[in-house]
């Protein structure tokens, strides 16, 4: 006997309360699961479309999360997690190859990751090296010839640009410097980005001065009674006076024997006025020794009003520890050696260039 319509209708509702729950739910997973790849897509996505290049150090040991999260703190990805979640999906994670990299913002996930994993710590970086001796000028005139900077806006950088190096505070502004820098670049090979503007580089050169520059040794000036900029103008006088390394700490202790002597003595040294003339003379004349300067030290007593060059490292660890001893002069021996002869008399000085010549 058939059940009356009612019956019929009311047997068949509940069949579809299951349908549409399944419909709900998978129609819930799909929404999810574009939710999540949509930001998934968002959060692997640089944070800029552009920028500088960003120097980071990927250590021994690090896994991936902690390079993910050091890249996040420089700013080159979105989300440490995701990135690290990216890494091992496409197993990079132990790939990652400890090293100094380059990287551009704006780079996209795959691009950092094949830098990481290729170990490519040249990436976007050019080299450039500055020899011992040079001044600013000169060191100007190499870089633009190495077509990295423009000379001009490398100069005005150098004299009006703002670092902050807590020993550039000390560089006088009333004793009419020809260069406000001159002596603080320190001379050695650099690499930096590609595109590196003159104050990268002025920076970059600024820091390793103050690298070089020991706590220790800015004590023993300080114990001489010498500041920072004093001792770089002796280690200056001392780059461009040495020729031979060992004589590098004994023409320091001429130099501090000088200005200590009762009375002073005038320091005398000819590559002051090779710099107050603008120009290197292989034989300087005795005109050229009256030239109307503060760099002239033939003519004016003490230490000239800053460094005339850029000192390496063994100069400036000189004029930190100069030689003891009891020499007031020298002169070049002419032998083709770059040595010369020390004396502590002006009768055995004398002696000395006619032995020379």
């Amino acid at each position: 006997m058939a059940a009356p319509k009612s019956q019929q209708k009311s047997a068949a509702k509940p069949k579809k309360r299951p349908q549409r729950l399944l419909t709900y739910l998978l129609g819930t997973l799909l929404l999810a699961a574009a939710g999540g790849w949509f930001y998934w897509q968002d959060q692997l996505q640089p944070p800029s479309a552009t920028g500088e290049a960003v120097a980071i150090e990927i250590k021994p040991g690090l896994g991936a999360q902690d390079v993910s999260q050091l890249l996040e703190t420089q700013g080159l990805i979105k989300n440490a997690t995701v990135y690290s979640f990216y890494l091992k999906w496409n197993d990079k994670s132990a790939a990652l190859k400890a090293g100094k990299y380059y990287i551009t913002k704006g780079m996209s996930a795959e691009e950092i990751a094949n830098v990481l994993v290729g170990g490519d710590a040249r990436y976007g970086t050019t080299k450039f090296t500055v020899p011992e001796g040079l001044t600013v000028e000169q060191i100007a005139d190499k870089l633009a010839q190495d077509k990295l900077v423009d000379r001009d806006a490398f100069l005005k950088e150098a004299n009006s640009g703002v670092f902050n190096y807590e020993f550039l505070k000390e560089i006088p502004t009333d004793k009419g410097l020809k260069q406000r820098l001159e002596g603080y670049l320190f001379p050695d090979t650099y690499e930096v980005f590609q595109g590196a503007n003159a104050h990268d580089i002025l920076d970059a050169m600024l820091k390793q001065t103050a690298a070089v520059l020991k706590p220790e040794w800015r004590e023993a000036w300080k114990q001489q009674g010498l500041t920072i900029h004093q001792g770089l103008t002796i280690a200056s006088l001392v780059e461009r006076e040495a020729q031979v390394d060992k004589e590098r700490a004994p023409i320091a202790g001429v130099i501090k024997n000088r200005l200590q002597a009762k009375p002073p003595m005038k320091l005398q040294i000819d590559a002051t006025v090779q710099f107050a003339l603008g120009k290197q003379k292989e034989t300087l004349l005795f005109k050229d020794l009256e030239i109307n300067s503060p760099y002239n030290t033939y003519k004016f007593e003490g230490l000239p009003p800053g460094p005339i060059a850029a000192p390496g490292k063994p100069s400036i660890e000189a004029a930190v520890f100069p030689a003891v001893h009891d020499f007031y002069f020298y002169v070049t021996k002419k032998d083709g050696s770059g040595e010369h002869y020390f004396a502590t008399t002006f009768a055995e000085h004398e002696a000395n260039i006619r032995k020379s010549q």
